[in-house]
């Protein structure tokens, strides 16, 4: 869509490698009866009919990559609940008590998990008698003002075939980030983070809270691919939502086969107890784009209940995809020739000499050799730029994987060169340096400043003030106000409250 201009010698360079290990290693007939989805233009954020009504179950993204500060760990973050809006209260964000929150890992390449890391969390209420989230500001995450509050337990299981060999409980009652309500109600919000992250035995470290949503895409290609038209571009869709992630960093050694097969398979999934008190798998997520654009209607909730190793059943959605069809009936750029082998071999089994393990099952993974050193200064299009620690190495929170699968589905690596982009190139919040790497939460009081009022200033103590806002129409502000000293101190109050709805609406929709 939105021509982006770079320096191409690094992708042409890995486009030629990937190309190569195409035709060098073929497509068996064998292996293709075991593909899912690869390639699509939109991230897992109510992407299919039944998982869009339950929030705190839905999956919306994955990363997994080596850490920047500590190479010699792998750092994987998961993400829930899509578009949160932080002035969502009074009944913020939380993760559900019936859930189970799982983070695999395959580390031979067989399309089964080795390594399950269970997450399963407990709500607490202090006093059920307020409706309120936190009764005063909230200064730790043991504050007696911080009314609802969770803590979670974490288990790793080991299996074999898909049956557990072990269990272990590494972590219990780790406290959870809240909610960032507001300025009034967490003054020091970045305090509360690094309160809830948590070191575990052998090396390993843990957080889960709410965070910036670290995916940055322009989402409005659902209206028939931007409105049929290229002028809309460009607009970072989830700016300003929030999600609930969990991240965890464990020494690489700890999850690899071996030094010597260094490439692990990660996806996560949720369960949740049935009718029957069964638990039942309704989420799933490993590479990104898959759910929304790639599997149709009929097939999403299946795929929400599938695992990696039946993923022959999704094979036709991503040798024979809708997509590009889409963009050549729309743009008339030319769809590339069916079956999409280049899709099956890059995202399905890996890289070969870069991301895939020897004799790999094809599935929908998001796979990452925790050998690769991450680089000072990341390439937002990866290993189509030749950075090869980022995506589909992996996923880091700056890679453009929107762009990157755009450019791959189009033919990027069978010869239909593009440089197709939707023109958000990078999350609107800084991510952090150290673990766990995701911005902080956007606040709920964020918005336009009262009149005369200053960023430092206690907006509790401004109710005056903040009947008369700055805002684009002032002109209408001015009538209202006005109105309302005529109107005596009821009408005053009427008016006043209405002025604070209109005023609330009119910040809504800068959002």
């Amino acid at each position: 869509m939105t021509p982006i201009f770079r320096s191409g010698a690094g992708r042409r360079s890995l486009a030629t490698l990937v190309c190569g290990a195409l035709a060098a290693g073929g497509l068996a007939a064998a292996g293709v009866t075991l593909l899912v989805p690869g390639a699509a233009s939109a991230s897992s954020h109510r992407e299919a009919p039944l998982i869009s009504g339950a929030p705190q179950y839905d999956n919306t993204d994955v990363y997994a990559f080596v850490s920047p500060d500590k190479p010699d760990t792998t750092t994987i973050v998961a993400n829930w609940i899509p578009f949160e809006e932080p002035a969502g209260g009074p009944n913020f964000f939380t993760f559900a008590e019936d859930a189970q929150y799982d983070i695999h890992i395959d580390n031979n390449g067989d399309a089964q998990g080795e390594l399950l890391y269970r997450y399963t969390f407990k709500t607490h209420v202090k006093n059920g008698n307020t409706f309120l989230y936190n009764t005063g500001a909230v200064d730790s995450l043991d504050d007696p003002d911080l009314n609802i509050t969770q803590t979670y337990d974490i288990d790793l299981l080991q299996l074999k075939d898909q049956k557990v060999v072990s269990q272990t409980k590494v972590a219990d009652d780790v406290p959870v980030a809240p909610s960032n309500v507001g300025k009034a109600s967490m003054p020091d919000y970045g305090k509360l983070r690094n309160e809830a992250i948590h070191e575990l035995a052998g090396g390993s470290t843990t957080f889960a809270g709410q965070a910036d949503d670290p995916f940055f895409l322009d989402l409005r290609v659902f209206d028939l691919l931007y409105g049929g038209n290229l002028t809309e571009v460009g607009r970072d869709t989830l700016r300003g939502y929030n999600v609930n992630s969990i991240a965890l960093q464990v020494p690489s050694h700890m999850i690899q086969e071996s030094a010597e097969q260094p490439v692990v398979g990660i996806w996560s999934t949720t369960q949740r107890k049935d009718a029957h008190g069964d638990w039942t798998q309704v989420s799933r997520l490993g590479m990104p784009l898959v759910n929304e654009v790639v599997n149709p209607i009929k097939d999403k909730d299946k795929f929400n209940a599938s695992s990696p190793w039946n993923d022959g059943d999704f094979l036709t959605n991503v040798t024979n995809p809708e997509l590009p069809k889409l963009i050549e009936a729309i743009y008339k750029i030319p769809a590339p020739t069916e079956p999409r082998n280049d899709l099956v071999d890059v995202f399905l089994k890996g890289v070969e000499g870069l991301n895939q393990p020897p004799n790999v099952t094809p599935a929908e993974e998001l796979r990452l050799n925790t050998s690769i050193k991450p680089v000072a200064s990341p390439k937002r299009l990866g290993v189509l730029d030749g950075d090869t620690a980022g995506f589909p190495n992996g996923r880091r929170l700056t890679d453009d994987v929107l762009d990157i699968a755009l450019q791959v589905v189009e033919g990027e690596l069978v010869g239909s060169k593009n440089d197709l982009g939707d023109a958000v190139d990078k999350n609107d919040k800084k991510f952090g340096h150290t673990f766990p790497y995701l911005a902080n939460p956007a606040a709920g009081s964020r918005g336009t400043l009262a009149k005369g009022t200053t960023s430092g200033t206690d907006v509790r103590n401004q109710l005056g003030d903040a009947l008369q806002p700055t805002s684009a129409s002032g002109e209408t502000d001015t009538m209202l106000i006005a109105a309302s000293a005529a109107a005596g101190a009821a009408g005053f109050l009427l008016i006043g409250t209405g002025l604070l709805w209109w005023r609330r609406r009119v910040n809504d929709r800068a959002y």
